[in-house]
């Protein structure tokens, strides 16, 4: 036996322990182990049943990450669920914390099992761009049907043990002490005269339902939602083999559409932003001891939209929090702002009614700063405007306690000149969240040059537990999200000019797989934000870096997107879907005339390239201004917050992928055509030249 795996007998029962702290992943002790233990059991005449139970928080929660991209060692996972599952003797999986991916894979392959009410079950493989390659995708549906096999595999999403209960995949819930609830569960078995049933074998969850069906249609599903996945399509594949063969030819199969998966690009890509996103939380120069200020409670001053649901966040990991308002008109607004958010999230099933009214009592209106003098943690989102922040951040330095750490949500003005208006910059950090502030992953933790390490501690710190995906960065223009945006969206306008469409440029980055195109994202957020960006860029830019007039003549017009009905597209009342807007086409037309462009058909190639080399080259200035520590947290930052593909890895990743040469000759040949903006970053040419990318900085 392994180290990590044990064998004890107790009775008639041979109780298996796995403990491999910290998940007890899957590595090849545990593999091995697993399958000497469950032979040693097997071959002892004396033995019965068999429990396999896990030590720690959690039962076998996936595949050892430390193993991946090395070669495979024997025995491999589905060698090991085999031979469990070929075992004659009954065994019970006892399931606690989270059984996922191969972890799944071992419990189904024993003959019961029975979990924990808090433990979660599923299938996480596609969001790695893999799918389950050690019998999940041929024992599952024999579990739970295809139709519901479909549904775990091909999003990914683990369900509870009590839905796993509904469905087949758990037998039995139960409490307390986890081997005693296997050996009694194992011992009714004996006593019951119950032998071994193995989930291969069984078909009555396959027979007379019309599965072709069920997969055609999981199939046009996932091509609408995420055109051009490759894993999700191969998974869908292994369940249709689940009832067109033959066990053994299905796990064949499985094993087959998994080393498709495995040398797809898009797996590589997937595992690079499963892996930076924690990397990204780690800062290179922030000493590991460094102590974290307690946050028992917060403020968010302003109740907007955005106010609201950075409030929101906070009641909802069951902090205390109180948003300041201007008068008890606009707090009573703010109030209904957070119920109504609640309400949606109810009404979709995602939230209990109890549980908002649990939150809503950790949400105060207030409208005097004096309200504030005993909370921890402060997040300003008013206006984006300084003299607006700058009397905000007096307020708060009068009236807030010694300690209380000052954020600003600011998406682009400068920190530093904000932590001045207080005397106590190094308590002043910026905590930028993204729209829905409740809903979005991303929250970029601004450092000023005075922020304290304790306090950018803590504000990482919170960020994980309001569940964000903290993201450091320095203090610039926009900082990481949106310097690089800027470009990104500016480009796009200079498309319209040049003859292209916003349902062209749109449809080329939506079949790339960003989640939206720019022209939709920009009438989601209204245009006249990006009005007022670049009304204020334009007081100090060089005459050499021109920008596009488009934004101008339609804010002329009223067009500022959802909010007026109309912006790049139209939006019937009550709907958010884009209709071309008959209106636009001549204001296009005038601004090609006025810069003396003559419009002309655009591929969608190079509506990607102008768009997407244009934030690589951004992101390589970031970098070498240390805007962002590394490559990969640009990734991150995009995947996250601005609906970049993780199937593209990001777009320092993506680079990467094409090779900076080709990169760095195009960015040239646009400078030569197009100008200044496109001037090539001094890193990328660095890199480019010596062979490098920017994932080896």
């Amino acid at each position: 036996m392994s180290d990590v795996v044990t064998l004890e007998r107790q009775g008639a029962i041979a109780v298996v322990r796995v403990n491999n702290p910290p998940v007890n992943a899957l590595g090849i002790a545990v593999r091995e182990g697993l399958q000497d233990s469950f032979k040693a059991a097997e071959a002892d005449p004396q033995i019965k049943a068999i429990v396999l139970v896990c030590e720690g928080s959690t039962f076998i929660a996936g595949a050892d990450i430390k193993e991946f991209g090395k070669p495979p060692k024997s025995p491999g996972l589905p060698e090991v669920v085999s031979g469990i599952e070929a075992g004659s003797k009954p065994s019970v999986a006892v399931i606690h914390g989270t059984a996922l991916g191969g972890g799944l894979e071992v419990a189904v392959s024993c003959h019961y099992r029975i979990a924990l009410k808090s433990a979660k079950v599923g299938l996480p493989e596609v969001k790695l761009g893999l799918l389950p390659g050690a019998g999940g995708t041929q024992r599952l549906p024999r579990l739970v049907g295809v139709e519901k096999a479909l549904d775990m595999i091909v999003s990914g999403n683990p369900i509870s043990a009590s839905e796993a209960l509904e469905l087949g995949v758990i037998d039995e819930l139960v409490d307390g002490d986890l081997t005693a609830a296997g050996i009694a569960f194992a011992e009714k078995l004996i006593a019951d005269g119950k032998g071994a049933r193995r989930t291969g074998e069984r078909t009555d969850k396959l027979d007379g339902i019309d599965n072709a069906a069920l997969v055609a249609a999981k199939r046009a599903e996932v091509e609408k939602k995420t055109p051009g996945l490759f894993s999700p399509q191969r998974c869908i594949s292994a369940v249709e083999a689940s009832f067109t063969l033959p066990l053994e030819e299905g796990l064949k199969r499985e094993r087959e559409l998994f080393g498709e998966c495995l040398v797809s690009p898009q797996r590589s890509a997937l595992v690079h932003a499963f892996f930076t996103e924690r990397l990204a939380s780690k800062i290179d120069d922030l000493p590991k001891d460094t102590p974290v200020r307690e946050i028992n409670s917060a403020a968010v001053i302003g109740g907007g939209t955005m106010g609201v649901g950075i409030a929101l966040c906070f009641a909802n990991v069951g902090i205390p929090v109180k948003i300041l308002e201007v008068s008890d008109e606009a707090m009573d607004k703010a109030m209904e702002r957070c119920r109504d958010t609640y309400m949606m999230s109810v009404k979709r099933g995602s939230l209990t009614e109890d549980a908002m009214n649990k939150r809503l009592t950790l949400v105060e209106g207030v409208t005097d700063y004096a309200d504030l003098s005993g909370v921890d943690l402060v997040v300003e989102a008013v206006f984006e405007e300084m003299g607006v922040k700058q009397k905000v951040f007096e307020a708060l330095d009068t009236h807030c306690k010694p300690g209380a750490i000052l954020a600003s949500n600011t998406s682009s003005l400068d920190l530093n000149q904000i932590a001045e208006f207080t005397k106590r910059p190094q308590d002043v950090v910026g905590l930028h969240f993204f729209s829905p502030a409740n809903v979005m992953r991303l929250l970029e933790v601004v450092r000023g040059e005075k922020t304290a390490n304790d306090v950018l501690a803590t504000a990482m710190a919170i960020g994980k537990k309001l569940k964000k995906v903290a993201v450091p960065v320095g203090v610039c223009d926009g900082f990481v999200g949106n310097r690089m945006v800027f470009q990104y969206g500016r480009e796009s306008e200079f498309l319209l000019e040049e003859g292209a469409t916003p349902a062209q440029v749109d449809g080329a980055l939506r079949k790339f797989g960003m989640a939206m195109g720019p022209f939709a994202m920009r009438d989601l957020s209204g245009l006249d934000i990006g009005l007022s960006i670049r009304t204020r860029q334009r007081q100090t830019l060089p005459a050499e870096f021109k920008l596009p007039t488009i934004l101008d003549k339609m804010a002329a017009a009223g067009m500022l997107g959802q909010k007026t009905g109309k912006g790049f597209y139209v939006y019937e009342k009550g709907s958010r879907t884009p209709l071309n807007n008959p209106e636009l086409p001549a204001i296009l037309e005038a601004a090609s005339k006025e810069q003396g462009i003559e419009r002309r058909e655009l591929t969608d190639e190079y509506i990607l390239e102008r768009t997407l080399f244009a934030l690589i080259n951004e992101g390589a200035k970031i970098l070498e201004e240390g805007i962002a520590q590394r490559s990969s947290d640009i990734d991150v930052i995009y995947i996250n917050g601005y609906g970049f593909p993780a199937h593209q890895g990001g777009p320092m990743f993506y680079a990467d992928s094409l090779g900076l040469d080709h990169v760095y000759n195009r960015i040239c040949e646009f400078h030569k055509q197009h100008g200044a903006w496109w001037k090539p970053a001094p890193l990328l040419e660095k890199l480019a030249k010596e062979g490098r990318k920017f994932a080896d900085l």
